[in-house]
């Protein structure tokens, strides 16, 4: 690879929507991604590259497709490959919340040679998982709020151009924003890491569950003035939990969290309309991912990670939170086949039962 001496040396988990996004972009713009998969995806990485449709970024004024190939970018099948092409100067975590303890367990006492990891996780947890494996002072806080299609493994879309989320604090932490807006991946420094992550899990609790298990779009939620009612209700819990903790509504990169937050406080016919515009944008043209998630098969969710860290935190602190609570306990059982998946499709009345 070609390198120069300011160029960072990163190591990406997976070649996911957001991993290749970042990763992609940051070797496009001359750093060294080196990304770490499954020896059988590997195998077709290898072959097609990455490819970057960044059009909807018009700022890239004939150069918004990027196909990426050996030596520009590389990709190994374990961490002893990885290891062995030198060292690193930041490693991406962007995998799934449900595979993080899993994959970290995998790696055996070689987890001690990563660098810092910069976790892009949705929820407010994956840090500590991380922190168990690496040392709290070697994971970096970070959250990603542009919206990214994957066509195919390691082919992406740009969506929506918002921003990247990186926490304060790390020695590394300006370089990787300086990095990262030299590649116009709009980054973000933020001093206060926990608000930065629970402002973006507000975000994500929007029409996601609920889009999983009625079947429905979150248009066709939010068109529904009682389903728009409990996305009000969830998002208040929320709040109320972050409250409690001394945790702010933060805006993010490209999002007004905050407008939110306002908005939740307003009459319903009110606030649906501002519901339906922030969701509608942030969603980009996918369904929500819990969604994604249930009806490719997968049987696992990040449910749990979501609006079950507002359900625990709530409990730890006394903040009752029955919405989020039937929205977790109903979707992780649709997930695991303990409900049928046509249990409430597109029956939103059975589903507002049990919350009444």
């Amino acid at each position: 690879m070609n390198e120069n001496a300011n160029s960072l040396r990163i190591l990406s988990f997976g070649a996911g929507a957001i991993g290749t996004y970042i990763g992609g972009s940051l070797a496009a713009s001359g750093h060294r991604v080196v990304f770490l998969e499954q020896p059988q995806v590997v195998d077709k990485l290898r072959q097609n590259g990455l490819t970057l449709d960044l059009g909807i970024d018009k700022r890239r004024v004939g150069s918004s497709l990027f196909e990426l190939t050996s030596p520009k970018v590389e990709f190994v099948g374990s961490l002893d490959e990885a290891l062995a092409l030198g060292s690193y100067d930041l490693a991406l975590f962007a995998l799934k919340s449900f595979d993080t303890d899993l994959v970290l367990s995998s790696l055996g006492e070689d987890v001690k040679k990563l660098p810092p990891i910069l976790c892009l996780q949705n929820g407010v947890e994956n840090e500590q998982v991380i922190a168990r494996f690496v040392g709290s002072e070697n994971v970096i806080y970070g959250t990603v709020t542009s919206a990214i299609g994957r066509k195919d493994v390691g082919n992406v879309v740009l969506e929506k151009l918002r921003g990247v989320g990186v926490a304060a604090g790390h020695p590394i932490s300006v370089r990787v924003v300086q990095a990262m807006n030299e590649a116009m991946l709009n980054a973000i420094l933020f001093d206060d890491a926990r608000s930065m992550k629970w402002s973006k899990m507000l975000t994500n609790l929007l029409a996601n569950a609920s889009s999983a298990i009625l079947n429905l779009t979150p248009a066709q939620i939010f068109a529904d003035t009682a389903l728009t009612k409990m996305e009000i209700e969830q998002i208040r819990e929320c709040i109320s939990v972050m409250e409690k903790n001394n945790i702010h509504v933060v805006d993010l990169p490209g999002t007004p969290v905050k407008l939110l937050s306002l908005a939740i406080r307003l009459p319903v016919w009110i606030t649906k309309p501002i519901l339906q515009k922030v969701v509608g944008s942030g969603r980009g043209a996918k369904m929500p991912s819990f969604h994604i998630d249930l009806y490719s098969g997968r049987k696992k969710s990040e449910v749990n990670f979501l609006n079950g860290a507002v359900v625990s935190a709530g409990l730890a602190c006394g903040v009752k939170t029955p919405v989020n609570n039937l929205l977790a306990h109903t979707l992780i059982n649709l997930t695991n086949g303990t409900i049928p998946l046509a249990e409430y499709d597109h029956d939103q009345a059975k589903l507002l039962l049990l919350i009444q």
